[in-house]
């Protein structure tokens, strides 16, 4: 059997991520594709326990290093008992946030190296990627008014504007750094022509 897809969808907050994952496994599903939607930090009985630690509470609650291990231990078996199985069986896997999440928030905003993070990614999830990931970006205002209309932010979310600009600038290094997997996508355009741009990046893989 051939394998599914990896798809991830990055990017701050308000971006619409979410809105997205559900836009394109309709779309996908119409064409006969097997789709799982899921999320980081999440997914799996183990990753939503912890999600609960790290979503929650005062943003002085963990530091950098904390939630490195943190979001590492949720992914680990969100790759184990979800990603990896749909994977093998050749179902498209649509993820709300990976990796690169790690990379960006511990790693750009909160200043833990990339080799750091990448060999804890290596031990816990064996170093999986996807095979194509979107950075969803907007402007900031449109963020804001994005956030304001779900009803605020989480804990991930609430982290200082200085944070914010560093985890974006993060963003689009990684994006331009490795542009065979990354796709930029300009988010404040309407969703369905933002779900059509993302489906035009993965035209290659579809009949």
């Amino acid at each position: 059997m051939t394998r599914g897809r990896f798809i991830t969808l990055e990017g701050g907050e308000g971006v619409g991520k979410s809105t997205q994952i559900r836009a394109l496994s309709a779309a996908l599903a119409v064409q006969g594709v097997d789709v799982v939607t899921t999320r980081e930090p999440g997914g799996s009985d183990g990753a939503e326990a912890i999600r609960a630690l790290l979503m929650e509470g005062s943003d002085e609650r963990w530091d950098a290093r904390s939630e490195a291990l943190l979001f590492a231990a949720a992914r680990a078996d969100h790759v184990a008992r979800l990603i990896r199985p749909a994977l093998a069986r050749g179902a498209w896997v649509l993820c709300d946030r990976f990796v690169d999440s790690s990379r960006a928030y511990q790693g750009g905003g909160g200043g833990i190296t990339d080799a750091d993070l990448l060999m804890l990614h290596g031990f816990g999830s064996e170093g999986l990627l996807p095979d194509r990931t979107f950075l969803l970006t907007v402007s900031a205002g449109e963020a804001a008014r994005r956030v304001s209309e779900r009803g605020g932010s989480d804990r991930m979310g609430n982290k200082p504007a200085d944070y914010q600009a560093r985890l974006a600038a993060r963003f689009a290094e990684m994006a331009e750094a490795e542009p065979e997997r990354w796709r930029i996508i300009e988010a404040d355009a309407p969703a369905d022509r933002v779900t059509a741009a993302i489906l035009s990046g993965l035209a290659e893989w579809l009949p």
